[in-house]
């Protein structure tokens, strides 16, 4: 294995353990000496990648939120099914990784966005390019449903897609606010309305 491939393994390593467990209890409360531990990665080595806890946040977010994207274009590009089904699935998996009690990780942009937005700007805006692709995804997915026909959407559909990730941020806020699922119920029947699905 060379230098290079091993460098980016443990790089790899610090960025996947760090993610799990600021999924779990947020940026503030995980400290780099769990993380490393964690990851079975010496200190030193931290400083090799990153310059400050602040730099490996930015980081871990890009590398999140790169993940999440592929896996939302994955689902919205899903074969024999139209948009209308693929968008439902995707909120099908967001209700399912949200509702688990350990997210591992999967849902940073709920547990670490009003956390990080005020104590780094560069996370913020690793945020919200992050942010800004998953409903830039949307509103795509919107424009071909209502082009072919399996939605009808009144408003543009850039208004739609960002109202809609809106909706299920607050609803996954609310659901764990209140230990319950109704949130998410509310939110897919709004989501239906609003894609002219009624009660499909």
């Amino acid at each position: 294995m060379s230098l290079a491939t091993q460098e980016h393994g443990a790089r790899t390593t610090i960025l996947s353990t760090g993610q799990t467990l600021m999924g779990r209890k947020g940026f503030s409360a995980v400290g780099l000496t769990e993380i490393l531990r964690d990851a079975g990665v010496p200190k030193g080595s931290f400083y090799h990648y990153f310059a400050s806890k602040d730099a490996f946040g930015e980081a871990m977010l890009v590398a999140y939120f790169e993940a999440y994207h592929a896996e939302m274009e994955e689902v919205l590009s899903r074969l024999g099914l139209t948009m209308a089904e693929r968008l439902m699935m995707y909120w099908a998996d967001w209700r399912e990784n949200q509702a688990a009690g350990d997210c591992q990780g999967r849902c940073l942009a709920v547990k670490l966005g009003a956390e990080v937005a005020d104590l780094s700007e560069p996370m913020r805006l690793a945020l919200k390019a992050g942010t800004d692709g998953i409903i830039a995804r949307l509103r795509h997915a919107i424009e071909s449903g209502v082009e072919e026909g399996s939605l009808t959407v009144k408003e543009p559909a850039a208004d739609a897609a960002a109202a809609l990730y809106s909706l299920w941020l607050g609803a996954s806020v609310m659901a764990k606010i209140g230990r319950v699922q109704t949130p998410f119920d509310a939110a897919l029947r709004t989501t239906r309305r609003m894609l002219g699905l009624g009660g499909r």
